[in-house]
């Protein structure tokens, strides 16, 4: 299969801006890389096309090809070549320097991406200036840079399929009608009415329900996770 076909095949996926990786999609890319080393290297040259030449937005499906092409031993080489780093490009405008996390992340090491996630979060706020808390008020969540944190969510929903991510959890609270409750339910932050145990009692790879990473201040009520949900980030924010 040439270029033009696998490209004709997955092209519709690009367009619908899709929240999650849907079944249909696990299909196709998992037909197209069964069929020989040819539809291989043509999803690389889809990659390289999108990300490199024509520096398009990127979307999940981006983000799924790149990791399922890194899971095959004889693509990993290709594919690193191009993309030493991982698939997302980390802009040379932000505060801190992301590559960290978005190692740990490509690698599923979510615990660990998590508690940097939080250190990150702290540093942008300057906390570490300021005092030495580990951990967020709601009065500091304001003072977040909007692309930092635009990219900190970014990363979370690219290398999770788009199951992860601050911006994942605010649809959830939105679609519960800002309901707290439901909320902590939908994402696994509860069981049976009872706030889980950190860290041992969270879930720490892909299969924890929807919204379940990164955790921030789960313990400590809602108003910084209300803070977070208002910040202006998300404010035009487009579905990838």
């Amino acid at each position: 299969m040439n270029i033009s076909n696998v490209f004709i095949k997955i092209e519709k996926f690009f367009y619908k801006k899709n929240q999650i990786i849907s079944k249909e999609i696990y299909k196709t890319i998992d037909q197209i890389l069964k069929e020989d080393i040819e539809g291989k290297n043509n999803l690389l040259e889809i990659l390289i096309n999108r990300q490199i030449i024509e520096k398009v937005e990127i979307t999940l499906l981006d983000g799924f090809i790149f990791e399922k092409l890194i899971e095959i031993k004889t693509m990993q080489k290709k594919v690193y070549k191009y993309f030493p780093n991982g698939i997302v490009s980390l802009k040379p405008s932000l505060k801190i320097d992301y590559q960290p996390l978005q190692f740990l992340l490509k690698e599923k090491q979510f615990q660990e991406a998590d508690r940097l996630t939080s250190k990150y979060l702290c540093e942008l706020s300057n906390l570490e200036k300021k005092d030495k808390r580990e951990w967020l008020y709601f009065t500091d969540i304001s003072s977040l840079p909007r692309e930092d944190l635009i990219t900190i969510d970014l990363l979370w929903r690219i290398y999770s399929q788009g199951k992860f991510g601050f911006s994942v959890q605010r649809q959830i609270w939105q679609l519960n009608n800002c309901n707290w409750n439901k909320l902590w339910q939908k994402i696994g932050w509860i069981n049976n009415g009872i706030t889980r145990r950190y860290p041992k009692e969270f879930t720490w790879n892909i299969n924890a329900p929807q919204g379940h990473l990164p955790l921030i201040n789960q313990l400590r009520g809602n108003q910084v996770l209300y803070s977070l949900f208002k910040h202006s980030a998300w404010q035009n924010i487009t579905d990838i």
